[in-house]
């Protein structure tokens, strides 16, 4: 009797803790913040996301995500040599008391250099360097960063150079940055471990790494800092525990520690009470419903992509599917086709909502089929009214 009241109270208490609320997420003392699932694009935390603000040096996020853009299509090599110009010299007095790589005009450098003289010193006039090679121009590269932008999906933002110093329209917002991160991180996987590279040498100065999480937090493997008196502090931070990749983003904080210790609690929430999984594989059968006058008498269908969720920690099994299909589902029919929709919900909350599709092609039958099926249908049809 003991042992069996041990095990109730162990089953209720386990309930209860199974069903505890998410906590809040923690208040940033910082202009703007947002925490997101680098994979499902959830948003974990937010404040003032869609504010826009100056970002300085974050700039060269966009900056080196073209010039990878540029490599990767093959229009540019690692190997290329530049030739600095009196415009991306060190000393041109536009970059006094700003953070450089240290190029010298007249003298060659490789884009493999100047690629990490963006990414981990920093250097605005390696920036200009490559803006002026990829585009002929700094202005027709801003162009080219602001075209980026609206593909993806950041239409709070606007760019006017390579580098990020001030100037009234030059914008971002927290949330947009999250975007440019999770691209970053997709779409350029032989850039991107450059990011967490923590010094870099050039013309005989070692530079380091600003991003301080590096080296306190052996999850974290990017991305970048900045920091003007408009802009305050900044971090846009990446960080994968096991199967789960975070980007947070931290604007307008007090000091360089300041941004550090906001990001990570930022990041250590996310990872603490979320996980993201797959629900859904591409392809997977959900049902197989009846096609009408078709060659076969019924077809099977599901998503077209995989679906990825980012949950409350431990709640996955709970979400509940529902799938809605066409009443009549009629030959010929494409693979691909969408013939109805799938909800998932989550505490009576919708947290995913798709179409179904086709996953196989059907040819129409023969003309006695597909008589046959007309009368079949008119006959349902009656039963249903």
């Amino acid at each position: 009797m003991i042992r069996l009241v041990s095990l109730l109270f162990l089953f209720v208490f386990t309930a209860e803790a199974s069903a505890s609320p998410i906590p809040d997420p923690p208040q940033l003392e910082a202009s703007a913040y947002i925490l997101m699932d680098a994979d499902s694009g959830a948003v974990l935390a937010e404040h003032n996301a869609d504010e826009r603000l100056p970002p300085a040096s974050l700039t060269k996020m966009m900056t080196s995500y073209v010039l990878a853009n540029e490599i990767s299509a093959g229009r540019i090599s690692r190997d290329d040599m530049v030739t600095v110009s009196e415009n991306s010299w060190s000393q041109n007095p536009i970059f006094e008391g700003s953070s450089l790589m240290w190029i010298e005009p007249g003298k060659d450098v490789s884009i493999a250099n100047l690629e990490r003289g963006i990414i981990i010193s920093s250097g605005n006039d390696a920036c200009v360097a490559v803006a002026e090679h990829v585009a002929g121009s700094e202005q027709v590269f801003a162009e080219m960063m602001n075209s980026e932008a609206q593909r993806l999906g950041m239409h709070d933002t606007h760019y006017v150079n390579s580098h990020g110093l001030p100037d009234p329209e030059l914008y971002t917002t927290a949330r947009d940055l999250a975007l440019l991160a999770r691209a970053t991180v997709r779409d350029h996987p032989s850039q991107y471990p450059i990011y967490k590279e923590r010094e870099f040498t050039y013309n005989g100065i070692r530079q380091y790494n600003r991003n301080t999480l590096l080296g306190q937090d052996p999850s974290v493997d990017g991305l970048k800092t900045g920091h003007t008196k408009e802009a305050g502090y900044c971090l846009v931070a990446s960080a994968k525990r096991e199967q789960m990749r975070l980007v947070s983003v931290v604007l307008g904080t007090r000091s360089t520690k300041a941004r550090a210790a906001e990001s990570r609690s930022l990041l250590n929430y996310g990872f603490r009470f979320f996980e993201t999984d797959s629900i859904l594989d591409a392809g997977s059968v959900l049902e197989s419903p009846r096609i009408w006058k078709g060659v076969v008498d019924s077809v099977p269908v599901g998503v077209k992509e995989g679906v990825l969720l980012t949950v409350p920690r431990g709640r996955k099994d709970e979400i509940q599917t529902e799938v809605t299909l066409r009443q009549e589902i009629e030959a010929p029919l494409a693979e691909g086709d969408v013939v109805g929709s799938i909800a998932m919900t989550l505490d009576g909350k919708q947290i995913y909502q798709g179409d179904v599709v086709a996953l196989q092609a059907v040819e129409p039958g023969g003309f006695f089929s597909r008589l046959w099926d007309m009368v079949l249908m008119w006959i349902n049809r009656l039963f249903r009214v």
